[in-house]
């Protein structure tokens, strides 16, 4: 076990003794091609900053406003409780948005119900199974500048809803 503490440890820093000499093996201008992509990666985050704030706040307001708790009680005598739990339904919608703002329902639920619960079992395993889809789409396609997105958006729900059926049925066998 400890092997795999020095190796976790090291990996990183032998990583970037790799690519500095592959770098140099090769004849680049390493730390001038590492500044020039610094830059790009500057400009890629200026570019999509109103996009991550118009999210977050967007987020913010919703949870604070109580309309992820109505919504859950609304899509809770809708859904039957042995099919999904309400209990995780704010942090399946949250969980479109936001990861971040997702990990505190978490930890909310983590508080209330404990991580080893079955309601902490489900909520770990939605946070595995289901991805930030208007997140990533609106980052990744305004970075690139797509402007048509097709089917995406109805593929990444239906995506999300599989990895939320997947996550309640794998804690329920677990």
């Amino acid at each position: 076990m400890r092997v795999l503490l020095y190796i976790s440890d090291a990996i990183i820093p032998i990583l970037v003794f790799v690519i500095l000499a592959h770098g140099l093996m090769n004849h680049c201008k390493v730390y001038e091609d590492f500044l020039e992509g610094a830059k790009d990666g500057f400009q890629t985050v200026i570019s999509i900053l109103p996009t991550l704030v118009g999210l977050m706040c967007g987020v913010g307001v919703l949870r604070a406003s109580g309309f992820l708790t109505d919504m859950a009680q609304l899509l809770g005598k809708v859904i039957p409780e042995d099919i999904f739990p309400s209990t995780l339904i704010p942090v399946a919608i949250v969980k479109m948005f936001s990861s971040s703002a997702a990990t505190g329902l978490v930890l909310d639920i983590f508080k209330e119900y404990g991580p080893d619960s079955l309601y902490g079992k489900m909520v770990s395993l939605m946070g595995c199974c289901t991805e930030t889809i208007f997140y990533t789409m609106s980052v990744y396609f305004m970075s690139v500048k797509v402007n048509k997105t097709r089917w995406t958006l109805a593929g990444s729900l239906v995506a999300t809803v599989a990895g939320l059926i997947a996550s309640v049925v794998l804690a329920k066998c677990l």
